[in-house]
């Protein structure tokens, strides 16, 4: 897909990966770039059209489709981290953990298939993470949630295909954003990120790998089993 020209919405684009996406873009040449985010008053980013969305919100979800008509890129960055642990963590947290990467996401490439398909087809790109294939006990619930949106993603690819618009999946490890600033380990540039991502939609990938982990736990995963969990061997 040629990104220059291109009117995209990216998801969860105030701070964090989202805003260096929208910024990509712009770089890029997109035409137009609606920042979604809940609070679209903390959009600082010039040139983009700040949207007001939370996608766990229906009515918020088909406001913003109502609005982006000529949409021809989607961006599901959108995400949420409780830090919750699938047997002791709060029920809500684990709860909002799905309904933000799962039904979120869904409910939002529902609401724009029929405008991307109007407008040639365009393409999807979901944000999600190598923990789409490996979990831990500290992010459990976070992980469940992303395996689950990665389910999603391949099945979009195949029922979005008809109409012409591909599916990007983008995995990465941890990212220099306000997510994991608890976490004291070697961080991606997410500028860099958003740019290997686009690259990736730019070139028809059905997914990009951003970094060196996100590639070895994606090699891991045709092996034994205890290769990404010792402690089961």
């Amino acid at each position: 897909m040629d990104l220059t020209g291109a009117t995209a919405l990216v998801t969860g684009a105030n701070r964090g990966l989202g805003r260096r996406l929208a910024e990509a873009l712009l770089d890029r040449g997109a035409a137009k770039v609606y920042a979604a985010a809940r609070n679209p008053d903390s959009i600082d980013l010039p040139g983009v059209v700040p949207v007001r969305l939370d996608v766990t919100d229906p009515a918020q979800v088909q406001a913003a489709a109502a609005l982006a008509t000529d949409v021809d890129l989607l961006v599901n960055n959108a995400g949420s981290y409780t830090g919750a642990s699938l047997l002791q963590g709060d029920l809500a947290d684990i709860r909002l953990e799905m309904e933000t990467h799962y039904f979120g996401t869904l409910s939002v490439t529902r609401a724009f298939a029929t405008i991307l398909a109007a407008n040639g087809g365009g393409a999807v790109l979901n944000v999600l993470s190598v923990l789409s294939w490996f979990t831990n006990a500290d992010m459990s619930a976070y992980a469940a949630a992303k395996a689950a949106e990665l389910s999603l993603t391949n099945a979009l690819r195949l029922s979005l295909a008809e109409q012409k618009t591909q599916v990007t999946a983008l995995h990465v490890g941890f990212m220099d954003t306000d997510m994991a600033a608890h976490v004291d380990v070697p961080k991606n540039d997410p500028l860099a990120v958003a740019r290997l991502a686009l690259d990736g939609v730019a070139e028809g990938l059905p997914e990009v790998l951003a970094d060196d982990v996100s590639r070895h736990v994606r090699s891991g995963l045709s092996g034994p089993l205890a290769g990404l969990y010792p402690t089961v061997a």
